[in-house]
């Protein structure tokens, strides 16, 4: 799930393994393994007399302990969850205490890594998926030796969790739900400007978006929304939609350089994307505004973008006016959805609580821990589990039953040091600070200071 910064060389010989099963038809199907010789080092998966003894540490009575538990999910769905997963969990356990600490998601994972330096950080952690386990490796630990693998492989997406994107060589982190990137409209607001069916199309969102301005209504407010991931709006929900152009297994030549990012086809797809801004389709203060969410709240705003952390917030305060869109930003219909277990729960591996904290993340996977996550308005990531919110059905069914292409968060698939710069610069483009162009020129320019290892592929 969303947000960045260090990448190690391994990160370039699995990344089109990661995209390239993107393009699977299931949600359940697990990224080819690559095992090159750099690759990172194996956790090797528990033997079964390992797993036993796993199994039945988890039925003993734990020890007393105090754990501490860092997320940066602000006060949005996901820390409802862990909050009522950690509940649940000290119900089961006396003695066993976790301190559930909430840290700016700006800086999160500096946070992390200056704690982990000092073996002073938390036990459990809030970890992204993707590149971002492999770049954060070197303080976690695989799980595969307190949880018996086979449950861990029941968690949709785990091997984009693991070492080598393989369950097998060390998972590192628990996915905590099943995420989409995606909009939210105000389906009243659409009526009263006569649009009858979603835009599918640029041509067709701008023709909506004339048609709200002239009801009064801004069409779009962008702003910090749910997630306050820093001082303006995180583009990279629409990034990903944006350049959906591509197929998924293309989207390692972004990352190896093969396709730049001042590319003439990605520079349209820019332009016209910050043309929802020059042509008022958006809130005029994109750069500042902190009430995007209460914006659209409030019937001031027709969408927003945002992701499946929003749902029961906004089905809460909206009920039924209230559903689900995927952003129609291409010259043709496309049938792309971002649906990825984007994030999860991590043990460092300097944690003094060990077996607690593997306990709390083994009871964090169970069947009891996953209705916990359902009930708290996000998708469950493990199989068989789904959710009984109306809007979370209406994303899962856009690739169970409409045949739309699954995708990754496009931030969890490039460099780091190439988002962290895209995050800023996007944001300055989008409000009119720079152009587009000079926004991607950044981009690329980070992109070809990283060196040669960072850009791989498999051959």
């Amino acid at each position: 799930m969303r947000r960045r910064r260090l990448i190690v060389p391994i990160l370039g010989l699995v990344i089109a393994s990661l995209a390239i099963s993107a393009c699977s038809s299931s949600a359940t199907t697990a990224p080819s393994a690559a095992a090159p010789s750099a690759a990172a080092p194996s956790a090797a998966a528990p033997s079964a007399a390992a797993s036993s003894a796993a199994a039945s540490q988890a039925a003993a009575p734990l020890a007393p302990a105090k754990l501490t538990l860092w997320h940066n999910y602000g006060t949005e769905a996901n820390a409802k969850a862990t909050q009522a997963l950690v509940a649940a969990f000290e119900a089961k356990n006396p003695g066993v205490t976790i301190d559930v600490v909430s840290q700016p998601a700006d800086n999160y994972f500096d946070l992390l890594q200056t704690a982990a330096i000092s073996k002073t950080g938390p036990d459990i952690a809030t970890q992204w998926t993707g590149l971002f386990d492999l770049k954060y490796a070197s303080y976690l630990e695989p799980l595969n030796q307190y949880i018996p693998v086979d449950e861990l492989k029941k968690m949709k997406g785990i091997a984009y969790s693991s070492l080598n994107f393989n369950p097998d060589d060390g998972v590192l982190v628990v996915p905590l739900d099943l995420q989409f990137y995606n909009g939210f409209y105000n389906k009243d607001l659409f009526a009263k400007a006569g649009i009858a069916t979603f835009p599918k199309t640029w041509d067709e969102l701008f023709s909506a978006c004339d048609k709200l301005k002239a009801i009064g209504v801004t069409p779009f407010t962008y702003g910090t929304g749910g997630q306050a991931l820093g001082g303006g709006f995180y583009p990279w929900y629409d990034v990903s939609y944006l350049m959906m152009y591509l197929q998924p297994a293309d989207w390692t030549k972004l990352y190896s350089g093969a396709i730049p990012w001042t590319d003439p086809a990605v520079q349209a797809q820019f332009d016209k994307w910050g043309s929802l801004f020059t042509k008022g389709c958006t809130n005029k203060d994109v750069l500042t505004n902190q009430d995007s969410v209460n914006q659209f709240e409030t019937g001031q705003a027709a969408m927003t973008m945002e992701g499946t952390w929003q749902i029961a917030d906004f089905q809460s305060k909206m009920g039924d006016k209230v559903d689900v869109f995927v952003p129609p930003f291409s010259d043709t219909p496309v049938k792309g959805i971002v649906e990825f277990a984007g994030d999860g729960l991590s043990m460092t591996n300097y944690s003094k609580n060990k077996t607690q904290a593997a306990a709390f993340l083994a009871f964090m996977a169970s069947d009891e821990g996953q209705k916990i996550i359902a009930d708290n308005g996000i998708i469950p990531a493990k199989e068989g589990f789904g959710s009984d919110q109306r809007m979370a059905k209406n994303l899962l069914d856009f690739a169970a039953n409409q045949g739309f292409t699954r995708y990754p968060m496009i931030d969890n698939v490039i460099q780091p040091e190439v988002s962290d710069v895209g995050t800023k610069v996007l944001n300055a483009a989008f409000g009119g600070a720079q152009t587009m162009t000079q926004a991607l020129t950044s981009m690329q320019q980070a992109l070809e200071a990283l060196p040669p290892e960072s850009k791989n592929q498999i051959k």
